[in-house]
C-alpha cells in the first residue's frame, strides 16, 4: 500500500484538482449546450503550443509554451463570443465543431514537421499524468484556485447566461463580453489541464460527471456534489486498474467515468421511481 500510495499518489491529486474545476465548468457547458468547447480549445491550445516548440525551442511546460498556448486560446475565446452573438445561421456547436476540425488539421502538420512529432501527438492525446510532479501541483492549484475564485465572484452573470442567454440578451446584458470571459477561463484551465492529463481526459472530466449529475439534481449544490463524487471514484478506480493491468492512466481513468454515465443511465432506466429528479441533459 505505501509503494501504491508513493506511485499513484500525486496522479490521484491531479485528478481531484481537475475534476474540482472542470465539474464545475462542465454544468455550465452543458447548460450553454457547448458541449465540444472543451476539446475545440484543447486542440487550439496545442496548436500554440506545438508552434511554440517550432518558433521557440520551447518545451510544453515553458513560459512561452503556455503563453502561446494560451493566446491562441484567448483569440478563439474571442471569436466564438462574437460569433454567438452575431451570426445566428448556424449554431455556435457547429462552428465549435469547424474550428476544431481546423485546428486538429493544423496540429497534424505541425507535428508532422516538428522533431519528435508522435511523442507530441501521445501527449497530447494520453497526457502525462502517471508522471505528476509535485511542480505540475503547485501550478495546476495556483491556476484551478485563481479561476475558481473569478468563478464565484462573477457567478450571477455567469448563472444568468448559462439559465437562459436569449433572457440575458433581452436584459440588456453584454453577453459578448461575458461570454469571453467564461470562454477565456475554460481556455486557461484546459491550457494547463491537458498538459497534465491529456485531452481525452480533460474532455472526460468536463462533460462526463456533469452529465451524471444532471441525471440526478438541478440545483447547483448537489449537482457539484455527484459531479466531484463521479469524478473522485472513477478517478480511483481507473488509477487502480492501470496500475493492476499496466494501462495507460488517462484513458483508464477517461473508461471509468464512461462506466460512470453507462451505470448512472441505467439506474434512471430500471429505477424510474427511484430517480424521480432525472432531468433532460443540459437542463
Amino acid at each position: 500500500m505505501p509503494q501504491y500510495i508513493q506511485l499513484l499518489g500525486l496522479p490521484f491529486l491531479a485528478c481531484l484538482l481537475m475534476i474540482g474545476i472542470l465539474g464545475c465548468l462542465g454544468i455550465h457547458v452543458l447548460k450553454r449546450e457547448v458541449i465540444f468547447i472543451d476539446i475545440a480549445l484543447a486542440q487550439i491550445a496545442v496548436v500554440g503550443a506545438i508552434a511554440a516548440h517550432l518558433a521557440f525551442h520551447a518545451h510544453g511546460h515553458s513560459v512561452a509554451g503556455y503563453g502561446c498556448a494560451f493566446g491562441a486560446v484567448l483569440v478563439a475565446a474571442a471569436f466564438y463570443s462574437v460569433v454567438r452573438r452575431r451570426v445566428t445561421q448556424i449554431s455556435l456547436e457547429a462552428v465549435i465543431g469547424v474550428t476544431y476540425a481546423i485546428a486538429a488539421a493544423g496540429a497534424l502538420f505541425l507535428v508532422g514537421v516538428a522533431p519528435g512529432g508522435h511523442m507530441h501527438v501521445h501527449d497530447m492525446l494520453a497526457g502525462s499524468i502517471l508522471w505528476t510532479t509535485w511542480a505540475d501541483i503547485a501550478r495546476c492549484g495556483a491556476v484551478f484556485a485563481v479561476v475558481a475564485a473569478l468563478l464565484w465572484v462573477l457567478r450571477r452573470p455567469f448563472g444568468r447566461i448559462s439559465d437562459d442567454y436569449e433572457g440575458a440578451v433581452r436584459d440588456g446584458m453584454r453577453t459578448a463580453w461575458w461570454d469571453f470571459a467564461f470562454y477565456a477561463l475554460v481556455g486557461l484551465v484546459i491550457t494547463v489541464a491537458v498538459g497534465v492529463g491529456g485531452v481525452v481526459l480533460v474532455f472526460a472530466f468536463l462533460i462526463i460527471p456533469a452529465t451524471v449529475s444532471a441525471l440526478f439534481a438541478t440545483g447547483w449544490a448537489s449537482r457539484l456534489a455527484i459531479a466531484w463524487a463521479t469524478g473522485a471514484i472513477a478517478s480511483a478506480a481507473g488509477l487502480w486498474f492501470a496500475n493492476a493491468f499496466d494501462f495507460s492512466l488517462g484513458p483508464a481513468i477517461a473508461a471509468f467515468l464512461g462506466v460512470a454515465l453507462c451505470l448512472a443511465s441505467l439506474f434512471c432506466l430500471l429505477w424510474p421511481a427511484g430517480s424521480v429528479r432525472c432531468k433532460r441533459i443540459g437542463a
